[in-house]
This record gives C-alpha cells, sequence and structure tokens, in this order.
C-alpha cells in the first residue's frame, strides 16, 4: 500500500517536472525553443516508429518462417 502511493506521488507530480526540467535544459544547451524540442522530439519517435514497423514486417518470424519453408520446398 505504501509503495502504491510512493508510487503515484512519484508519477503525479515528479515525473512530469522532471520531464519539463530535462526539456528545458535540452534546449538550453541546444540553444533552440523549447517548443521546438518538444515537437523535434515527436518528429523522430514518429520516424523511428515507422521505421521499426517497416523493418518488423519484413523481419516478421512467422513470414521468415514461410518464406524458408518454401525456398527448401522448392530446392528439392
Amino acid at each position: 500500500m505504501i509503495a502504491l502511493l510512493i508510487y503515484r506521488t512519484l508519477a503525479d507530480s515528479v515525473l512530469p517536472w522532471a520531464v519539463k526540467l530535462a526539456t528545458r535544459a535540452l534546449a538550453r544547451h541546444l540553444n533552440m525553443p523549447e517548443p521546438l524540442v518538444h515537437s523535434t522530439g515527436e518528429f523522430v519517435v514518429v520516424q523511428v516508429l515507422a521505421f521499426e514497423h517497416s523493418v518488423g514486417k519484413s523481419l516478421c518470424p512467422f513470414r521468415l518462417t514461410a518464406l524458408v519453408r518454401a525456398w527448401w520446398r522448392g530446392a528439392r
């Protein structure tokens, strides 16, 4: 019960504050406005997700297994 209370306190108050502090520090380090840093981060996340989904489809274990089985049957 106490662990849940500590977790909720951290998640509700400390975590958003830490994210905002990290964003502000990164913006100052890169000499960029905070909204630009935030939107750039979202753009990068979207690009990474798109890449992972495109590669993930081609490297799906079930699909690769089917391709190997078809190749093995054709080789015989």
